[in-house]
């Protein structure tokens, strides 16, 4: 049995332990093969020579996270722990960049960096910028929805459109609301939710209600794009496994020629009457060869939402009942 000292001379001890140590227990759990005495800037780590080494990669990228985001959480410790394949010798020089927290695209309204902070976001962001559109799919909690408004705030924001549209269709979640009172506004707004969610977190409440008024920013249910052509635009399509064929293909075919699209999805939530089929699956496999569409997959790895939000889609994806119900 070997014996090392990790000495943390980049991130401050009380951050890198966590609050009541759940860091350091995160830590912990992914290196069972290894003991760890740890007595403030010192960690003593008794263990084979492999989870040793595994384990030092894995310091190295956290620093190198901490040293980009200036902070750390249980995501950022999860991220770094398992940014290294345990069955290799080595950490490949593209995987610790995908892996990293990406560069900041934004600044939120509470100064917070907003960056693609996944493996599967940072190919988001690439492919944004390499094809006019982009299927996102992937379970709940990945960031699909927040990567894409961020995407396209940063364009609007660089000039390179005029306006951003967001819809949604405006499909229940396995619950009847019923009656809604109020106006067509009031009436929509709630499966829209998310989206003024997403913008909040990046564009001023003021400046973003006169954004709203000047239709330079648009929500939407998707029911209202029929018939139009949208150009100079960023357009997203949120929930799109609640689309019909039809639908779908009506939105798609609503693209001007300085249009770009961005289509997010969860195959495994669909809330579609049963006999009716989600449109998605079939234009992911209809469109998959066509140059300047992109699909990337998101999964498990890419949630940052609570970290049992990941067990819980893990759960959900093991259990045969589920996925019948999903289809």
């Amino acid at each position: 049995m070997t014996e090392k000292i990790y000495t943390l001379d980049v991130i401050d001890p009380q951050l890198f332990y966590g609050p009541n140590n759940s860091h350091f227990s995160i830590i912990k759990a992914k290196f069972p093969k290894l003991q760890f005495v740890a007595r403030g800037d010192e960690i003593k780590i008794l263990g084979d020579e492999l989870s040793m080494n595994n384990f030092h990669k894995s310091m190295k990228h956290l620093e190198y996270v901490f040293s980009k985001a200036k902070d750390i959480n249980e995501h950022i410790v999860l991220e770094a722990m398992e940014s290294i394949n345990i069955d290799e010798p080595a950490v490949k020089s593209e995987k610790v960049s995908a892996i990293s927290t990406g560069d900041v695209l934004l600044i939120g309204t509470r100064g917070q960096q907003i960056k693609a902070r996944t493996r599967n976001q940072v190919k988001m962001v690439n492919a944004s910028r390499e094809n006019d559109i982009i299927f996102a799919i992937g379970p709940a909690g990945t960031g699909k929805t927040y990567t894409a408004v961020a995407i396209a705030v940063l364009a609007l924001k660089e000039r390179e459109i005029r306006r951003i549209i967001l819809t949604r269709p405006a499909v229940e979640a396995g619950e009847s609301l019923g009656f809604l009172p109020g106006d067509l506004k009031d009436k929509i707004d709630p499966y829209l939710r998310p989206l003024y969610d997403a913008l909040e977190d990046m564009i001023p409440n003021d400046k973003l209600k006169s954004m709203i008024e000047s239709r330079i920013v648009e929500i939407a249910p998707l029911a209202f794009m029929r018939g139009r052509t949208l150009d100079n635009c960023y357009v997203i399509l949120d929930e799109a496994q609640n689309t019909t064929d039809l639908q779908l293909k009506m939105f798609l075919t609503r693209m001007g020629p300085s249009a770009k699209l961005i289509i997010t999805g969860d195959l495994t939530q669909i809330d579609l009457p049963r006999k009716q089929q989600s449109g998605l699956g079939k234009a992911l496999k209809l469109l998959k060869n066509i140059k300047g569409i992109a699909a990337i997959e998101l999964d498990t790895d890419d949630v940052v939402r609570h970290r049992l939000v990941k067990e819980i889609v893990h759960a959900y994806e093991r259990d045969p009942d589920c996925e019948k119900d999903s289809q």
